[in-house]
């Protein structure tokens, strides 16, 4: 389980394909920190620490990731959110995130807020998967690769997110433009209350 709160970003420093499976490797700040094993959000997406040599560490991403996320389209030298399992003996300074990514969003504008930015993101439009909880609401909570964050002006299918400068610079929101995709988890407390309204 993670909070939302990015340590930092890594870069992708090696890509390989194995069948279906793709092995990233990525240099950070916490690399000497790490464990076999241990579970990293990467954009949002919880993937388990499969190798670590040389300031460096590995993980996997099956297809099921790939197809649901961001991460097909990685390439040598991308930034990266990075955050470790939240500590539970410490504060929840964001929300409760999974780390289980439900699609991919792209962003469709992005307007300036005198000194903030507001980004604008869209995702399918599905009644069916809004009935299971995958929507925003005014001010509930959307994780955005991996990013804290709380919801403005949501529509059926898009919602806005502000972001402020130190977000912006410490986060790959600094590369997010037009027509980037991103991921996007939808707050799991709306999909249990779905799920209860269902049974």
């Amino acid at each position: 389980m993670f909070s939302g709160i990015i340590e930092e970003f890594a870069t992708v420093i090696a890509i390989k394909k194995d069948r279906e499976n793709i092995d990233f490797t990525l240099k950070c700040s916490f690399v000497d920190e790490l464990k076999i094993d241990q579970s990293v959000s990467h954009n949002g997406v919880c993937l388990t620490v499969v190798e670590i040599e040389d300031g460096s560490y590995t993980v996997t991403a099956m297809k099921e990731t790939l197809d649901r996320t961001n991460l097909g389209l990685l390439k040598v030298g991308d930034k990266v959110n990075v955050e470790r399992s939240m500590l539970m003996n410490g504060r929840l300074d964001g929300h409760i995130v999974q780390g289980h990514v439900d699609e991919t969003a792209k962003c469709i504008a992005m307007e300036d807020a005198d000194g903030s930015t507001y980004f604008t993101f869209e995702y399918p439009e599905n009644r069916e998967m809004a009935k299971k909880g995958y929507f925003t609401v005014d001010k509930g909570s959307v994780t955005v690769n991996g990013v804290s964050l709380t919801v403005c002006n949501p529509t059926t299918n898009t919602f806005q997110v502000a972001i402020i400068p130190y977000t912006f610079e410490h986060t790959n929101f600094c590369d997010i433009k037009i027509g980037t995709i991103v991921n996007i988890e939808f707050d799991i407390l709306g999909k249990y209350i779905a799920r209860l309204q269902q049974l």
